[in-house]
């Protein structure tokens, strides 16, 4: 990929962030922030606009660090494992170990005495179903092969970069950086194939535009060396 696509992704994945965040904190913390709209206190209401657009670039960052952390974790995968057969079996393995530990985990830890399982199942069940509605359109649109490795990076990767509030169990981020995580993994998973191939037309162009040039100068230069004797 080209400097100019890098620096594009990165920008438009803050983006993504930062939008992302600011709509659905909205709608999660409205009951925090409908007073600022109703008494309509303008510094109040862009204070709040401003925090959660910072907390979504945050979000973004980190939805980053987790992508080109995967990629490399991807190559080394086919390297260690000599058969993308093998290493998908085994991101199954990864995907199946951490939905059961989201539900699991979170369950022993946070349920109270006499609370129910199911509500357990919801934020499995959220990943679950984004990752398989992006896993089916980065495999329709690239090949069939993408399918489980982007499957893995939709679930597994969002997962880890979800930590911290897992840990906290935080009910005002739970959900919050769970949809801008998952908003940037799916923008960076179906966008990188796009700026590879502009990338590589790029610098196509490029070799194709410099070609001539060179050539032209190459000759120049022969015609204007001066004579040995």
């Amino acid at each position: 990929m080209t400097s100019r696509n890098l620096v594009k992704l990165f920008k438009n994945t803050l983006v993504v962030g930062g939008v992302t965040t600011v709509i659905f904190g909205l709608f999660v913390r409205w009951h925090e922030l409908q007073s600022f709209f109703i008494d309509f206190k303008i510094l109040d209401i862009i204070s709040a606009i401003a925090w959660l657009m910072l907390m979504g670039f945050l979000f973004s960052v980190i939805s980053q660090m987790g992508f080109f952390a995967y990629l490399t974790i991807h190559r080394f995968g086919l390297g260690i494992f000599k058969s993308a057969s093998l290493w998908n079996a085994v991101q199954i393995v990864l995907i199946l170990f951490g939905l059961f530990d989201l539900v699991y985990l979170r369950y022993i830890n946070f349920a109270k005495t006499g609370d129910s399982i199911l509500p357990f199942f919801v934020p499995a069940l959220l990943l679950l179903v984004v990752g398989l509605a992006v896993a089916w359109l980065k495999s329709k649109e690239t090949n069939r092969a993408a399918f489980i490795p982007a499957l893995f990076f939709m679930i597994v990767a969002t997962l880890v970069e979800w930590v911290p509030v897992l840990r906290e169990n935080a009910e005002n981020w739970f959900y919050l950086m769970a949809i801008a995580l998952l908003a940037c993994n799916a923008y960076q998973l179906l966008i990188l194939h796009k700026l590879n191939a502009q990338s590589e037309q790029e610098r196509q162009s490029r070799i194709k535009q410099t070609g001539p040039v060179a050539e032209k100068n190459k000759k120049k230069k022969k015609m204007t060396k001066k004579p040995s004797i």
